[in-house]
């Protein structure tokens, strides 16, 4: 497969990144700040991200389960990916207008509408890489698939910088429903895909589905790959939405570096999240391509350490030049976890015949972090920064975090070694 053909491939995920590191990192948080104050803002965000969780949680493998069954002249992804993305954009327009005290049930339905149509799309475009990559490709496949996503995060990080040439949060989101179009344009337009397999799945039926969302844990690979994504994702996902948080209460403003001066933590996470994207773009292709080489587990317990390392400075050291110096670390073994946690999927998918299915469950271990994470995270910051000052601990609720981000990296690194089909 051509290079330019596998970069093409994975242009909606760049799309997907940008639209998701924008949400997450920067307009959730701060509409979350601005639904529930400052006392509660923790909770508001982790119940705005479990009511969308558990959305994603069932959507992404029926989506994709449907798709393994679709027959049309689009393929089996693509108008799946169609429909979601135009769902998407319209739900964006939602979380513009909709981040008022007294919208708040009607915000978080606009959110559950975002990751149900999201899903939609992204669980059968999954299973593109491998539908139509060879299998001594999937590392290098993967690898664009990993430096796309970190282009995507670049600009939905930089989010915050733009706010004010963009519109603000409303024009924000405005962006990123025309980033998603075109992103979708691009993918569809571009991948052809093979015919389906020449016998096909049963009709779609509610009982056996159900019953089929546990096969693919019959893989004791299968098991230990979801897991440890589990943790690692819990980690990352940690530090990463709660990181605006950490900036505005812990390191406090001005945020200055490089002889730039900022008063607003959205301005300042912006910065932050560009240098860990620095670090990341750096190793994301690299290690998609050594990884076919060397092996994939040697990659995971690198990225797994770089990470940890990172969340013990920020438990010990609470510096703007510092998180931005930490930041590029963070990127390097985010980064190159990206780019192998796919291929890794892959090598290890029980089923030749349910790739979308097997994929969907598989990216249950994305979002069922912020089911289990987003709240338990949400009520420890704010219990702790709560009860931190009395006992002369002020940032209680941060050293909590951080402490529970550590155990999750250093688990799911570990983890890796019982993988026995990946090297």
């Amino acid at each position: 497969m051509s290079t330019r053909r596998q970069a093409l491939l994975s242009a909606y995920w760049f799309a997907v990144s940008a639209h998701w590191t924008a949400i997450l990192v920067v307009l959730l948080p701060a509409q979350a700040q601005q639904l529930g104050g400052d006392a509660f803002k923790g909770r508001t965000l982790g119940l705005v991200l479990l009511a969308g969780a558990l959305v994603s949680m069932l959507v992404a493998p029926i989506a994709g389960a449907l798709s393994d069954r679709l027959r049309s002249r689009l393929g089996r992804r693509r108008p799946f990916l169609i429909i979601g993305t135009l769902g998407n954009m319209i739900a964006l327009l939602g979380l513009a207008y909709l981040a008022k005290p007294q919208m708040l049930g009607l915000y978080i339905l606009a959110f559950m509408a975002v990751e149900f149509f999201n899903n939609i799309a992204t669980a059968p475009y999954s299973a593109l890489i491998p539908d139509v990559v060879p299998a001594g490709q999937r590392g290098s496949a993967s690898g664009w698939m990993g430096l796309m996503t970190m282009l995507g995060n670049f600009l939905g990080g930089i989010m915050g910088l733009l706010l004010g040439s963009i519109g603000g949060i409303a024009g924000a989101y405005w962006l990123l429903a025309a980033i998603l179009l075109i992103g979708m344009l691009i993918t569809v337009f571009s991948t052809e895909e093979p015919p389906p397999p020449p016998l096909p799945l049963p009709p779609f039926a509610w009982r056996p589905f159900l019953r089929s969302l546990a096969d693919p844990f019959k893989s004791r690979d299968f098991t230990w790959v979801f897991w440890t994504r589990f943790l690692m994702v819990m980690g990352t996902f940690i530090v990463q939405e709660f990181l605006i948080y950490y900036l505005d209460d812990v390191v406090g403003a001005p945020f200055r570096i490089f002889g730039l001066s900022m008063n607003e933590a959205a301005e300042a996470v912006s910065l932050a999240i560009l240098a860990l994207l620095i670090g990341a773009i750096i190793s994301s292709l690299v290690a998609g391509v050594v990884s076919d080489r060397f092996g994939r587990k040697k990659i995971v317990y690198f990225s797994g350490a770089l990470q940890a390392v990172v969340v013990t400075v920020f438990l010990f050291a609470h510096s703007y030049p510092l998180a931005i110096a930490m930041g590029v670390v963070f990127g390097l073994g985010y980064g190159a976890y990206i780019s192998v946690d796919w291929a890794l999927a892959t090598d290890v998918l029980p089923s030749m015949d349910d790739y979308a299915r097997d994929m969907g469950v598989w990216h249950v271990a994305l979002t069922l972090p912020q089911v289990i994470g987003a709240p338990i995270a949400g009520v420890l910051l704010d219990l702790g920064q709560a009860y931190g000052p009395g006992v002369g601990l002020p940032t209680l609720g941060y050293t909590l975090l951080f402490s529970l981000a550590l155990l999750f990296f250093i688990l799911g690194t570990v983890f890796v070694s019982r993988i026995k089909r990946a090297r």
